[in-house]
């Protein structure tokens, strides 16, 4: 390999220059409160559970941590189901538990970000029960979605649509006089009915929602089905999967998916925001195909930041990872937005797994016992090398809860206690997220692995998870653990996440890049490259052999001599 080259002619993105918002390097860890630890003994993880542990994440080096809903919930699916967006489950514990959580995170130096579940409510929310006790065409229905069938006696859906989980993405109701009615949307599962965006009183009641937790302490919102809240209103057909986040042959999105009218929702929340003090953020999960449509949603008077699950479905090969970095960085930096990076959440295949199936990556729609099984070993190997690559991009970057820990996906959970409405809704065609929301390992020798006292685990764990516990790899060189802690040192001390970015030479096979004076090699083939020669190596996501080269499915930082 030639050694590296760093002329400006290679710019692909200039460094970030001044202090700005903390959010444009922050790494953000994301906590899934039923799965971090649970105080009372009831199997499930809490809000006090959180709070004892949040060390953990100073220890890490993270600088924020966003929480997966809390709010009063069913739990149809798993929270994402509400039914009051101003308090807190009992399952999950209280308000004071959250105003304790909030004060103890900004005591330690973490930023709050909590989930904003917009696009649906729970059915058992107050305002579908008011919908469904009302009449067709009345002001309680309105707040919905609510259509008449086709077909002679409206017993054909409104439109063809499917649902994300599976199955049709509507469901009739049975009108006060006992007949069949109208319809009613749900791009999920049934017992998560739509909102009308287009109601006035839906948009003041989220808006108030937002103060809320502003007025609390919160320091941002990830908001939840992002590009979803404003549909197609002449709701035509169309023919394919909801989850094809893509376009139809004459260039059109779902009608259920980024329509112009989501960015009039959230220039106003960014005013909202603005007018409360602090640095509060917006952060979109949008499930867009095209890069740039997806930076329309962080231009400079909407979001600050948006998921970017293009490099989350990138496989671990070098030219994929070159081109999907420089379109990343290209389209966010049209609009002046930093980008993120991210390898793993709660709705996706950890990448631990996930990198190691033949395809290397992409998109999964979760791995039963009876499915073809990860390469555990080479998983995992990719996935450090890839977690090491990941941050040493400029730009902002999430982790999910147990990636440092290196934690694969629980390919084995008997389908009995499965509980993703995917799973059900599918007939089991798909088994769903369950297997990356497993609680996780704190104490290798602890009950439930030191995540309940009780040794109570609403997921089943993995016998053989002890060797993942933080206190297994807690102080031992080289475990994942002290990987992840290593790195984010690094990054924050040499300013990564503000730096510049420019690709060097080297074998095709290999992603080599320079931030600042730093230089990132990632070898995704299946042969050594030679190291540049003289180079200090500061950090390496596996033992190098000491000959001069980097093996496969490793990555390395390195200074130039």
């Amino acid at each position: 390999m030639t050694g590296p080259q760093t002329t400006e002619a290679r710019l692909v993105h200039p460094a970030d220059p001044g202090p700005g918002s903390w959010h444009r390097d922050a790494v953000i860890y994301q906590i899934y409160p039923r799965s971090w630890a649970d105080a009372d003994g009831d199997g499930v993880g809490d809000l006090p559970g959180i709070t004892a542990r949040l060390e953990h994440l100073v220890e890490l080096g993270v600088d924020a941590v966003w929480l997966s809903p809390f709010y009063p919930s069913p739990q149809a699916d798993a929270g994402y189901d509400i039914s009051d967006h101003r308090d807190v489950d009992p399952l999950f514990g209280s308000l004071a538990d959250a105003d304790a959580l909030l004060a103890r995170a900004h005591e330690l130096g973490l930023k709050v970000i909590v989930d904003l579940v917009p696009n649906h409510t729970s059915d058992e929310h107050p305002w579908f029960a008011a919908a469904l006790a009302s009449p067709p065409g009345s002001p309680e229905r309105a707040r919905y979605v609510f259509r008449d069938g086709r077909g002679h006696g409206g017993e054909l859906p409104p439109t063809n649509w499917s649902s994300a989980f599976g199955g049709a993405a509507w469901t009739r109701v049975v009108e006060a006089d006992g007949r069949p009615g109208q319809w009613y949307l749900h791009v999920f599962d049934r017992r998560q009915p739509d909102l009308n965006w287009d109601h006035p009183e839906v948009r003041a009641d989220f808006e108030d929602v937002l103060r809320f937790w502003l007025d609390r302490g919160v320091d941002g919102f990830r908001v939840d089905v992002a590009s979803g809240l404003v549909k197609d209103p002449a709701m035509p057909d169309w023919h394919g999967p909801l989850r094809v986040q893509g376009v139809d042959a004459d260039g059109r999105p779902h009608p259920a998916r980024d329509q112009e009218g989501v960015h009039e929702i959230y220039r106003a929340w960014r005013r909202l925001l603005e007018e409360h003090p602090g640095d509060r953020v917006l952060v979109a999960e949008a499930w867009v195909a095209d890069l740039d449509r997806v930076a329309r949603y962080v231009r400079p008077d909407e979001m600050h930041q948006a998921f970017n699950f293009a490099y989350l479905l990138t496989p671990w090969r070098a030219a994929d990872l070159r081109q999907t970095v420089a379109e990343s960085l290209r389209a966010n930096d049209a609009v002046g937005a930093p980008t993120t990076w991210v390898l793993s959440n709660h709705d996706v295949v950890r990448h631990a797994s996930r990198l190691g199936t033949p395809a290397r990556g992409g998109r999964m729609t979760g791995i039963g016992a009876d499915d073809p099984q990860p390469d555990g070993p080479a998983g995992l190997r990719r996935a450090r090398a890839a977690t090491l690559l990941m941050l040493a991009l400029p730009g902002a970057a999430y982790l999910y809860q147990g990636e440092e820990l290196g934690l694969p996906e629980h390919t084995t959970l008997p389908d009995e206690a499965r509980q993703d409405p995917t799973f059900v809704r599918t007939g089991g065609t798909e088994k769903g997220r369950d297997g990356a929301r497993v609680p996780i390992p704190w104490e290798a020798g602890g009950p439930s692995y030191g995540f309940s006292a009780s040794g109570r685990s609403w997921l089943p764990q993995p016998r053989e998870w002890a060797r993942y516990a933080v206190d297994a790899q807690r102080g031992v060189p080289g475990s994942t653990y002290e990987l992840y802690r290593a790195a984010l040192r690094l990054r924050r001390g040499r300013h990564l996440g503000r730096g510049d970015l420019r690709w060097l030479d080297a074998p095709e096979d290999v992603v080599a890049l320079g931030n600042g004076d730093l230089v990132v090699l990632a070898n995704t083939g299946e042969q050594p490259v030679a190291l540049p020669g003289g180079a200090e190596v500061l950090l390496a996501s596996d033992d190098l052999p000491g000959d001069g080269t980097l093996p496969p499915d490793t990555t390395a930082w390195l200074v130039p001599a």
